[in-house]
């Protein structure tokens, strides 16, 4: 089998083209120029140079392979010009699913992201039916996400041009372990909590999902996905106090006591934005968005991708275990 991937380089994907590898695919990676090929340094795959912004150079990367895994996604929640994460990561899709229709590849996974998921603010857990709509994507990262999948979910129901794409969607939660590099807002976590800079906490809650099993998920999709569905990627529901207690019990390091109010929250983050991301030009370490986004609780329910792909639900504290070790190994817990 020869299989296609975007985002290897990142830190899902790079984990999806290690699982293939050991599986004994062949393996063809769509890597940009400007990407940090670290974590792709030890594996045996061709490497092809491309952009999810310029679809002219895809539908030749593609050639040849009998299925695609996209992984790649602009995961950031503060950026300058929106309009490119809406290229990378909605009509970056479309052209990954245009270059594969011609090239007739036989399955797309596509990485989408618990992100679409209906959230209510009572906490109880969403599954892949529960009601949910554009105007309830909270930021840019959200909106072109929800976005991006409906194109792919289109791509695996309807007819174009009389034929009908094979396409699975799978909604990672939020994966932890190591690789990664950029690090992901989820990794800042793990870093600012090793650097002491995690002096109080907001009663908020995320799915933890360890990287290894995500990504053991997206090969389980390509073996027993239906086309047209999508499946959550879960692991652990856990309160932000609860991720910080368990590192704390981890590392040593003390666990933060004291808990924010949400308006003094969102007071923080304006202030964050307007002298770090526009006076300082930096990316700004708390976001009125993601301030936004802790009034729900992030929690969900896997149980389409046990009875469907086989999926366990495993506890998080390895992963986290091993997060830590290669945040520190790599220098990214520096003072």
């Amino acid at each position: 089998m020869k299989a296609f991937v975007t985002g290897a380089t990142g830190f899902v994907g790079s984990h999806v083209a290690r699982i293939l590898a050991e599986q004994g695919a062949d393996l063809r990676l769509l890597v940009r120029s400007s990407s940090d090929p670290k974590n792709i340094q030890n594996l045996n795959a061709e490497r092809v140079t491309g952009d999810l912004r310029d679809p002219n150079t895809l539908e030749t990367a593609i050639s040849g392979c009998d299925v695609v895994f996209h992984v790649a996604a602009d995961y950031r929640l503060w950026i300058r010009d929106p309009d490119q994460m809406y290229r990378s990561n909605v009509e970056g899709t479309r052209a990954i699913l245009e270059a594969a229709r011609k090239n007739r590849v036989r399955r797309v996974v596509y990485t989408s992201s618990v992100a679409t998921m209906g959230f209510t603010s009572n906490g109880h857990p969403a599954n892949e039916d529960s009601p949910v709509a554009l105007e309830n994507m909270i930021g840019h990262y959200k909106r072109s996400k929800f976005m991006a999948e409906q194109v792919a979910l289109d791509a695996g129901r309807k007819d174009i041009g009389g034929e009908r794409m094979d396409v699975v969607v799978v909604n990672p939660t939020t994966p932890v372990g190591e690789q990664d590099i950029k690090p992901t807002p989820t990794g800042r976590i793990i870093v600012d909590f090793l650097k002491k800079k995690f002096p109080a906490y907001v009663d908020t809650g995320l799915n933890l999902v360890d990287v290894r099993e995500c990504a053991r998920g997206h090969v389980a999709a390509l073996e027993k996905g239906r086309s047209g569905e999508r499946y959550i990627l879960g692991g652990e529901n856990l309160t932000l106090k609860q991720i910080l207690d368990k590192l704390s019990a981890i590392t040593g390091l003390p666990s933060p006591k004291v808990r924010v109010p949400y308006a003094v929250a969102l007071l923080a983050g304006v202030v964050d934005e307007m002298v770090t991301g526009r006076i300082l030009r930096r990316e700004p370490r708390a976001t009125i968005e993601a301030v936004q986004m802790s009034r729900k609780k992030m929690f969900v329910t896997s149980g389409k991708a046990v009875r469907e792909l086989g999926w366990k639900v495993v506890p998080v504290k390895d992963a986290l275990g091993r997060a830590v070790e290669w945040f520190r190994a790599n220098g990214y817990a520096n003072t």
